[in-house]
């Protein structure tokens, strides 16, 4: 039986960055992942936090020539309701960066991940699925499809909203479902979109605009449940326009690239993080709606943290069962983000006028007090860099008025 220090499985986006983190971080890693077949014509929006991470990984260079800079990220209230909220402009030169982050397309970025995964001498490829686990104190023994069984010191569990791993750790899950679904689709426009990310705000949900390469966009469209067949049997013209009046126009005309998908959404949280031999990571852990940009870069914050408390367990000589402690460590971060998307998302559902006034004013508040959004930006590029950062801003304000 061969062993190995950690094992990840699934091969997504998170999978595969957690298993070429580990090998570089010298961890003998055995990979599971199936062959998948099908192309990810979806993007990811990684915030300037996840593109360190990247970097000091040393892929961001291949991952950069498919990305697109998020240098202003704005919210537009497009509800018809009494109460609207005034238009939040964020841009990242207001916090000393060139950009919150960049939106890639996911099919390129796997493309890179494959390759060094490929490369990488201290992983092992296994192309199956995980269909047995059985843990012991110090070591968990995993069967696969192909009839293999490996052992291993950890088990990362990065294989989705149905994790394997996730159930057989016995861990329970919390879910919402919202009634909307997503639809996703890329398209080219006339006008250029200046590095501008748009979300429109609507009584189904977020509209959201993202820059690709060029003048080209990506586009969440979330809707009720009832509407999405109708959009999807929309010819190409009626959806162009469509789309182009959704926008107000702001990128002109636009051109739909290949077919719309579309996704229902619900909200998922482990009851736990981690257990004994196990981490999870990524939708094995957390699942919540596509708002704010926040789903893959809460995944690359779960990395890290995996690494540093396994590293600092084979330093000291002892078991790789960083479980419970990993479980510590995620659960503020985690349960944050979940419990402020749900109440975005949900306020936007509510025709209750208390709330929409709630959630007016918030904006209202973010638009016009400067300290207010500089703190909302830093946080949504890495948490607790408001904190860490805010005496420095405090000191420029200052400087800048006695000037």
């Amino acid at each position: 039986m061969d062993t190995f220090e950690i094992t990840v499985v699934g091969g997504g986006l998170a999978g595969s960055v957690a298993a070429l983190a580990f090998a570089r971080r010298g961890f003998s890693t055995a990979f599971i992942a199936p062959e998948d077949g099908r192309i990810d014509t979806r993007t990811s929006a990684l915030m300037d936090n996840s593109v360190k991470f990247l970097e000091a990984l040393g892929i961001w260079d291949l991952v950069a020539p498919n990305a697109t800079a998020l240098s202003t990220m704005q919210i537009v209230d497009a509800t018809n309701r009494l109460l609207r909220a005034p238009t939040v402009a964020f841009r990242a030169s207001e916090i000393d960066l060139a950009a919150f982050g960049y939106n890639i397309p996911n099919a390129p970025f796997l493309d890179v991940l494959t390759k060094a995964l490929h490369e990488e001498a201290l992983i092992t490829r296994f192309v199956a699925q995980l269909t047995g686990m059985s843990a012991s104190d110090d070591m968990t023994a995993l069967t696969l499809s192909t009839g293999q069984t490996i052992s291993s010191g950890l088990v990362v569990g990065a294989d989705g909203s149905n994790s394997f791993v996730r159930q057989s750790a016995g861990i329970d899950v919390r879910t919402n479902k919202y009634p909307q679904t997503a639809v996703v689709l890329n398209f080219a426009h006339d006008l250029p979109h200046n590095n501008i990310s748009t979300e429109f705000h609507t009584e189904t949900g977020p509209f959201t605009q993202v820059p690709l390469a060029g003048r080209r966009s990506s586009l969440v469209w979330v809707v009720r449940p009832e509407e999405v067949q109708a959009i999807l049997d929309l010819d190409e013209t009626t959806l162009n326009r469509r789309i182009e009046t959704q926008m107000h126009s702001i990128l002109g005309k636009v051109r739909v690239e290949g077919k719309p998908r579309a996704w229902p959404l619900s909200a998922m949280t482990a009851n736990r993080f981690g257990k004994g031999n196990v981490v999870l990571i990524g939708e094995a852990g957390h699942v919540f709606p596509p708002i704010g940009a926040q789903g893959l870069n809460l995944s690359l914050r779960d990395i890290p943290t995996a690494i540093e408390l396994a590293c600092d367990a084979k330093a000291r000589g002892t078991s790789l069962a960083i479980g419970d402690a990993y479980d510590r460590r995620r659960r503020a971060d985690v349960h944050t983000r979940t419990a402020g998307i749900d109440l975005m998302n949900r306020s936007l559902l509510s025709g209750f006028l208390p709330v929409q006034m709630l959630r007016a004013a918030g904006l209202q508040l973010l638009a016009s007090i400067p300290p207010l959004r500089h703190f909302a930006m830093q946080e949504g590029v890495s948490p607790g860099r408001a904190l860490r950062n805010f005496p420095s801003f405090l000191r420029k304000k200052i400087d800048r008025q006695s000037a």
